[in-house]
């Protein structure tokens, strides 16, 4: 399964996902891929992201199993279940 973070940089919430992205990558030994909405408009274009930060949690053909947005980051556990 893939999980992307959709976010901009220098925004005032940037400070606050780059932490929570770390403190994912020190809790769970894993990555979560990261994504500029603006130099990837067509994929926040066909998943209807419009507000950011965006968690998506992607099946196998690219369906969204779950998806988190605005400045609430979910739990860790929650967005680790997708990546098991």
């Amino acid at each position: 399964m893939r999980v992307v973070c959709i976010f901009r940089e220098n925004q005032d919430y940037s400070r606050a996902v780059t932490d929570w992205l770390e403190d994912f990558r020190r809790q769970t030994g894993r990555e979560i891929e990261t994504m500029d909405p603006d130099k990837n408009p067509n994929f926040c274009e066909t998943y209807d992201i419009v507000e950011y930060p965006t968690i998506l949690a992607l099946g196998e053909m690219g369906d969204v199993r779950s998806m988190w947005r605005g400045r609430d980051l979910p739990l860790i556990n929650e967005v680790l279940y997708y990546m098991i």
